[in-house]
């Protein structure tokens, strides 16, 4: 498959070019984490849902890889959504309260492509237009956190794991589900000034991942940071302007590995706004964010678009007035 797949580009001369990480997407989604991303609720049991929307294209004849498919000219178009419950425990290491998370994504990615160079089945093998579109369960992310609180000051730090949902399917382009194990460290800061309504976080992190059992493809090790300046208009809105960095350290590699040891690289800004009211007794919180995507290297070029609704279950209640701190936070 390798030799047909490399002939054909060396008789064209057609195709050029690649995309970063197998299936130029992370399993950390670029630009989940934002306003109040260093804020640890109280004690408590919270629910996050956050609704994402990506378009983008890879265009100048660059060729990609994904489910062990080669091809090239394509766009990408998906949505998702992730569902997250949230632990907040009362217990405390080193004066910062303990959490866990469970996050399970479920949604369809629309890929076409213009032209499919090789691909595991044997019907596609340098096809014309091909394009798939797929609803699936991503694969688990499970997270367990640490957060601290000094004045205006807010910080954490996460350890993220991701475990493959089982519905990666080898040889079809739409696959929400990567099929890689993966480590992700982040921290993140938070300076929230309640009097003059000022809002200002920074998350950085890196991903270390394992090689693909089904593809034999292994994705180098990611940087990623996300920031954002909000301004709170009253208690309950703020806008604000909000980005994210994405650098690949290390190359791709692995047996499986059709297109090189390719690194990706993107920028982006937007804006968001954010909006708390009750139901019934419930305090819950509403955000909109929209990224625009610059700077790209080898990977899509778009826009990103997040919904994110969150409010707590249970609270614990608070056994100080130091306690007191925001209801819900990033994750």
């Amino acid at each position: 498959m390798a030799s047909c797949t490399a002939g054909l580009l060396a008789t064209t001369g057609a195709w050029t070019g690649a995309w970063a990480a197998e299936s130029a997407q992370g399993v950390y989604v670029l630009g989940n984490r934002g306003p109040l991303a260093g804020v640890t609720p109280p004690p408590g049991f919270y629910f996050e849902s956050e609704t994402y929307y990506y378009s983008g294209n890879l265009g100048g004849n660059r060729a990609f890889q994904s489910g062990g498919v080669v091809a090239a000219n394509v766009k990408l178009d998906t949505s998702a959504n992730f569902v997250t419950p949230i632990w907040v425990t009362p217990v405390e290491i080193l004066g910062g309260n303990l959490g866990f998370s469970v996050t399970i994504p479920f949604g369809t990615p629309n890929v076409s492509a213009g032209a499919v160079l090789s691909s595991p089945r044997i019907d596609r093998i340098v096809a014309g237009r091909e394009r798939d579109a797929i609803v699936n369960v991503g694969d688990i992310y499970l997270a367990s956190f640490v957060g601290w609180h000094s004045g205006n000051f807010h910080w954490t730090g996460t350890l993220l794991g991701v475990v493959p949902s089982g519905s990666y399917e080898s040889g079809q382009l739409s696959n929400i589900a990567l099929n890689r194990p993966a480590l992700d460290l982040s921290g993140a800061l938070t300076y929230l000034d309640p009097v003059l309504g000022y809002e200002l976080s920074v998350v950085p992190g890196v991903t270390f991942n394992w090689i693909n059992p089904a593809t034999q493809y292994l994705t180098g090790t990611e940087f990623h940071l996300e920031w954002s300046a909000s301004k709170y208009l009253s208690k309950d809105l703020s806008i604000g302007l909000v980005g994210y960095y994405y650098n690949q350290l290390t190359g791709d590699s692995g047996s499986g590995n059709r297109i090189g040891p390719f690194k990706g690289r993107v920028t982006s800004l937007g804006g968001q706004i954010g909006y708390t009211f009750k139901l019934g007794e419930i305090p819950v919180s509403t955000n909109v964010r929209f990224f625009r995507e610059m700077d790209v290297k080898n990977r899509f070029a778009g826009t990103a678009a997040y919904l994110t609704i969150s409010a707590p279950l249970w609270v614990a209640p608070p056994k100080q007035v130091a306690d007191a701190r925001p209801l819900v936070s990033k994750f």
